[in-house]
């Protein structure tokens, strides 16, 4: 599910779609150790562009 948000927000830049995309990753890495969710040295997940 968050690839296809991302790719929604890729395509079409909507805002929504970013914001779910996001949540979707805060909730997954809830309870879960930090190796779960890499991050650059900015604090941005690997992949996404930094944020808007």
């Amino acid at each position: 599910m968050r690839d296809f948000t991302w790719h929604v927000f890729t395509q079409t830049g909507d805002i929504e779609a970013y914001l779910l995309y996001k949540e979707m990753i805060q909730l997954g890495a809830v309870g879960q150790g930090p190796e779960s969710a890499p991050e650059t040295a900015l604090g941005e997940p690997e992949g996404e562009p930094a944020s808007p």
